[in-house]
């Protein structure tokens, strides 16, 4: 039986990109399975997304929509994204355009029974040659200090059993809720499986992480949450273990 499928965007002054993603998103989704939904969570854009949204939800019936009345971050948006997801599956990638959305159909085919969790690997990186370096070791660190089951933690197109998602109580408000929601899918016996995709130049806007003020915030919340996953947790674990040994 075809799963059905709820397919969801972030969104933050991405009025230029985001029809495209609608588009190409409910052309392909349509050929993968008749039971769908696309969601796009507006995180109170100021560029006039909300009414670009409000005509293309008369375009496509299969489109919800969701404005956040106050910014709640890239964290926040991603957590109702999945709230608000009712489908079998969930796909969720970026509102600015870097991924191709047909491509979804990769991450598809590897959605196998034995599969929870499909992530997408950039076969390149398009950004300049400063950005490329963090993202490489921003990557390398997380993945060793969270002991994470993927390589391309910062590769935001992914594929979910949406019994997973259910099972998370994600916290995080900024772009550490990638790393929360891999390792606390991890925990709660998650498969993985990842394929690599193409990711392309930002052609509008700008990108909302590389500001102090996101950054410090990432590190506090990341740091938070090493010592709750990494610490907390694996005390509670061998608590626990200890009495059903009782």
């Amino acid at each position: 039986m075809t799963p059905s499928l709820s397919v969801f965007f972030p969104c933050y002054n991405d009025a230029k990109s985001i029809g495209h993603l609608i588009k190409d998103s409910n052309e392909i989704v349509s050929r993968l399975t008749k039971n769908y939904e696309i969601i796009v969570v507006d995180d109170s854009s100021t560029d006039g997304s909300r009414q670009v949204l409000k005509r293309l939800s008369r375009k496509y019936p299969k489109l919800k929509l969701v404005f956040h009345e106050s910014n709640q971050g890239y964290g926040g948006a991603l957590r109702t994204g999945f709230r608000t997801a009712s489908k079998d599956l969930v796909f969720y990638t970026d509102g600015d355009g870097q991924y191709d959305v047909k491509e979804l159909s990769l991450l598809w085919m590897l959605m196998t029974p034995d599969v929870d969790f499909v992530n997408g690997i950039k076969m390149t990186r398009n950004y300049s040659f400063y950005r490329i370096i963090i993202g490489k070791l921003y990557s390398f660190i997380t993945r060793w200090f969270f002991l994470l089951p993927i390589y391309d933690i910062d590769c935001d197109f992914r594929l979910i059993r949406t019994k997973i998602t259910k099972k998370l109580d994600l916290k995080s408000s900024s772009g550490s809720i990638c790393i929360e929601l891999v390792k606390k899918s991890q925990l709660a016996g998650a498969k993985f499986r990842e394929v690599s995709i193409h990711h392309y130049r930002r052609q509008w806007g700008k990108s909302q992480f590389f500001v102090p003020k996101r950054i410090i915030s990432t590190l506090w919340e990341l740091s938070n949450l090493w010592f709750r996953l990494m610490i907390i947790a694996k005390i509670l674990r061998k608590y626990l273990n200890g009495n059903n040994r009782v």
